[in-house]
């Protein structure tokens, strides 16, 4: 039986296949929310040949478009991605020009 290296060293990622870390959870879960879609389909009495078809050719997808995510965004890609969607665009500040120089003293 073959053996397969997962982690790297201490500190590191998970890192399987050159899928690092969310990137591996993305895949795995995407292959067992495919099997549980395929196994419905099969149980409703859609044609084995059609399910096996759509089987092969979502898990080549996602495998594909997993990877190609891991490619281009690296480790922590998509983390920072959807943190600069929450970012606002612009800071508005709608105080006066001369309200932002005054020195504030603290009243007694």
């Amino acid at each position: 039986m073959a053996e397969y290296s997962i982690n790297k060293g201490i500190g590191r990622s998970v890192e399987f296949k050159g899928l690092k870390s969310q990137y591996l959870f993305i895949f795995a879960g995407g292959l067992l929310g495919l099997f549980i879609l395929f196994v419905i389909m099969f149980m409703t009495g859609i044609n084995q040949w059609i399910c096996i078809g759509f089987g092969v050719t979502a898990a080549s997808l996602l495998m594909w478009q997993t990877f190609a995510l891991n490619a281009k965004y690296g480790e922590h890609g998509l983390m920072k991605l959807s943190a600069t969607k929450s970012h606002p665009r612009f800071i508005i500040n709608r105080k006066r020009i001369n309200g932002l120089f005054k020195n504030k003293r603290k009243k007694k």
